[in-house]
């Protein structure tokens, strides 16, 4: 059944009408390419276009990749300085100063963040985000993503607090979307 589902023009007509199986189409967004939510976004992404995967354990279940779109992803790090625990001020002078220390070469992203950052999950990867889309930050550094380049080194002020933010890459085109076929078998 895999085989003749990876070789149909029509897929859907296949499974409706030749199997006479229950189906679901499904549209799925990646929103990072290093961690994935389940099973769907992963397939989305790592899936090889017009493949079928599957049974998965304890779903009975095939999956198809019917197609894929682009969407623009970013590579950032970052250090969030909480102002629930700092004042805005102290937290505009702390900044600086982690800014500076990164830029004169006196300190490395990775010790500030780890140091620093109220962003335990980043922090204990030295501030790595990884690689995600654009759209899902929060719309304060989502909006300087786009006027910035591989190498800038920022503050951005958002309501969980003050981020300092490092570029690590030039934004990338990737897999951002797919669309799976399921077939419930």
């Amino acid at each position: 059944m895999k085989k003749d589902l990876d070789t149909t023009r029509d897929p859907i007509g296949y499974v409706k009408y030749r199997l006479k199986k229950k189906y679901f189409i499904d549209s799925v967004s990646v929103i990072s390419t290093m961690n994935f939510l389940g099973k769907a976004d992963s397939l989305a992404y790592r899936g090889k276009l017009g493949k079928t995967y599957g049974p998965f354990p304890k779903e009975n279940i095939l999956v198809k990749i019917l197609a894929k779109a682009p969407s623009t992803f970013y590579h950032v790090k970052h250090i969030l300085l909480d102002t629930a625990v700092f004042t805005p001020k102290f937290a505009t002078g702390l900044a600086d100063s982690i800014i500076s220390r990164i830029q004169s070469g006196r300190a490395n992203f990775a010790d500030q963040a780890s140091t620093y950052s109220s962003d335990h999950e980043s922090s204990a990867k030295g501030g790595d985000l990884g690689w995600f889309v654009r759209g899902v930050m929060l719309k304060e550094i989502d909006t300087q993503l786009t006027k910035r380049k591989k190498g800038d080194l920022f503050k951005v002020w958002s309501p969980l607090g003050l981020h300092i933010i490092y570029i690590a890459d030039n934004p990338k085109e990737d897999t951002g979307y797919g669309l799976l076929l399921r077939v419930v078998l």
